[in-house]
């Protein structure tokens, strides 16, 4: 036999040893997996991850109103610049309260709906309507259903026999959660004449759902006009880079020359009208 012959059979050899072995190791591994009790493990998160999602939650995007007018205050050589990206800090931290503000609302619209929901699945699995209610509002996902005052004195009211209708009403006062004013009534009616309160949950369930897809179709629709206005508020934008392109300077015309100031302020003006007129006609078109 050649040394070809012997090296090959050398190595088939050692091959087959390590895939037996690490045949045997996979099949222990997995007997012990089945064996030991399963421990669900929380994911981790990568530290990156926790590191931007700080970043994200202590940042205010307000704030690079004030690095966008430094930048041009240094590009222009002048003090106009930083004084309007300060003064545009308050506007775009308004816009953002707003911005949460509706987001806050909408996550009570939908906790309302799928409180309706959970509530009339408990009734009609034979619960009374008042255990049917403290084990909803006992889950996570309702947690939202209302601001954490109101929904603990409609969770009281559920479970030590007090008027749930009226604590619901006050529930109601929260933005997003006027739809617990439905639920109120359709407690009250059940309660006092007999009513069946499942189907009427039910129905509730089906309104509100039908409302909040109708506003977020017409949302849909008028995202296009939106976009529209803020790219026509950009355009001035747009000139000063095609200017500086093309080796105007119109940084030093508008910073530092008397008609120049004069044609920034009418433009800025005109410019936040412009801006605030689009805008509101298509905030009055979503809120009809």
């Amino acid at each position: 036999m050649t040394t070809a012959m012997w090296t090959a059979a050398t190595a088939t050899c050692a091959g087959s040893a390590t895939w037996l072995i690490a045949r045997r190791d996979h099949t222990t591994h997995r007997l012990r997996k089945l064996l030991q009790p399963h421990t669900p493990q929380p994911p981790r998160t990568p530290p990156w991850h926790r590191l931007i999602t700080t970043a994200r939650v202590r940042t205010h995007p307000e704030w690079w109103c004030l690095v966008a007018g430094t930048a041009v205050s240094l590009l222009g050589a002048s003090v106009v610049p930083l004084v309007v990206g300060a003064a545009g800090v308050p506007l775009a931290a308004r816009a953002r309260r707003a911005r949460d503000a509706r987001r806050d609302r909408e996550r009570r619209g939908d906790a309302v709906i799928a409180l309706c929901g959970e509530l009339a699945g408990e009734v009609r699995a034979g619960r009374q309507p008042g255990e049917a209610l403290r084990l909803t509002l006992r889950e996570p996902a309702q947690a939202g259903a209302g601001p954490g005052t109101a929904r603990s004195a409609v969770l009281a009211a559920a479970r030590f026999g007090g008027d749930v209708p009226e604590a619901l009403r006050s529930a109601a006062q929260a933005p997003g959660a006027e739809g617990l004013l439905g639920l109120a009534a359709c407690w009250r009616v059940a309660v006092d004449r007999g009513a069946g309160l499942a189907a009427g949950l039910e129905r509730l369930e089906d309104a509100l759902r039908s409302e909040r897809d109708q506003r977020a179709d017409l949302r849909a629709q008028l995202a296009g006009a939106r976009s529209t206005a803020v790219m026509l508020a950009a355009l001035p934008l747009l000139g000063l880079l095609m200017g500086a392109a093309l080796g105007a300077d119109p940084l030093r015309v508008l910073l530092h020359t008397g008609p120049g100031l004069a044609c920034l302020a009418a433009g800025a003006v005109l410019e936040g009208v412009g801006a605030w007129w689009a805008l509101r006609i298509v905030r009055g078109a979503a809120e009809r």
